[in-house]
């Protein structure tokens, strides 16, 4: 990097003090690295997190660089990522934004070795690296957009099936080779700047989950694909916001906002009718796979009341078919 590029980082946090601390503290360390000005805007999604980080931005005097807002609501994901962005924007236009997760912690040169990605490929819009566990154990993944078949997979769980239908399998185990992809988890996530001028920030209608696919699927829609660049890593606990996606998360029940995020993303990628379609699919496939693991005595490795939920917030219903327009607070120019 030939000039001092100057990145915003975005953490939004709910209910996660000490670990966005934790995320901070790593931020400092790659402050260090010549080239780069640094600087971050923690959103607190309406939870108790201000007073405590406050106290330890203080105490560790990284006021000069860190930027507290506390959100009016808890809007999800995509609406604090948004209030951080517009913020970034108010505080001087960056040369990138870096979508940091509160219960991450950077590995040495994580964001350098994103930027300096992207600063040798201007035709790519959106960069992320690989993960690690807390145990130190790799997860190199990243994503495919789902579709039909990603659905008729995940939803019989056979092994020969998902080996036929590999290539639409929505997680990806990656190489340790620089690729495309189709998205990256939001939890480390270089954006440039471009990216939002051309369609906006997060749409806000999705409260948590899908919200990283649609964006990095109307990015690529608008010309700005996705890379996956492995040599950059974070440590990622995972779940710390949601029980969702813990690494405890076994067969519970997913919340209701897990299948209207599912909904809308199918419904305004595909249309409608192919996303009734879709649900059809998997509402067989899903049935399929119950019966499956019902014969094999391997109930209780399904996903708690998966099939009778997915009915209930189906488009199949016409209550549930509803879907207003991207919903953004950024537009920030390039």
């Amino acid at each position: 990097m030939s000039r001092e590029l100057h990145i915003a980082v975005i953490i939004v946090t709910y209910r996660t003090a000490q670990l966005t601390i934790e995320a901070l503290r790593s931020v400092a360390d790659e402050r260090a690295i010549p080239g780069m000005r640094i600087r971050v805007v923690v959103v607190d999604n309406a939870s108790e997190d201000l007073p405590i980080i406050a106290e330890a931005v203080a105490a560790n005097d990284w006021s000069s660089w860190v930027t507290l807002i506390a959100s009016p609501r808890n809007g999800g994901y995509g609406y604090g990522n948004n209030l951080g962005i517009a913020q970034a924007w108010r505080d001087g236009p960056p040369d990138y934004v870096h979508l940091l997760n509160p219960d991450t912690q950077l590995r040495p040169g994580a964001i350098a070795t994103l930027v300096r990605f992207l600063e040798s490929r201007p035709d790519v819009g959106i960069a992320g690296g690989s993960f690690e566990t807390r145990d130190g154990h790799d997860w190199p993944i990243a994503f495919r957009f789902p579709s039909l078949w990603s659905e008729i997979d995940a939803g019989l769980a056979f092994g020969p099936v998902t080996r036929l239908l590999q290539r639409w399998v929505v997680a990806r185990p990656m190489s340790k080779t620089t690729q495309p992809t189709d998205w990256i988890c939001g939890a480390s996530m270089l954006i440039r700047p471009a990216v939002f001028a051309a369609i906006g920030g997060f749409d806000e209608n999705y409260f948590l989950y899908f919200e990283e696919t649609d964006f990095c699927n109307r990015a690529r829609k608008a010309g700005f694909p996705t890379w996956y660049v492995p040599e950059s890593c974070v440590m990622h606990v995972g779940g710390q916001s949601t029980a969702v996606t813990s690494p405890d998360a076994g067969s519970r029940r997913r919340p209701p906002y897990w299948f209207a995020s599912r909904r809308r993303y199918f419904a305004v990628t595909f249309g409608v009718w192919q996303a009734m379609l879709i649900d059809v699919v998997a509402l067989l496939a899903s049935t399929l796979g119950f019966l499956k693991r019902l014969l094999l005595g391997r109930r209780r490795t399904a996903v708690s009341h998966y099939t009778r939920d997915l009915l209930r917030y189906s488009v199949l219903w016409p209550g549930n078919r509803e879907f207003p327009a991207v919903r953004s607070l950024v537009s920030p120019k390039s």
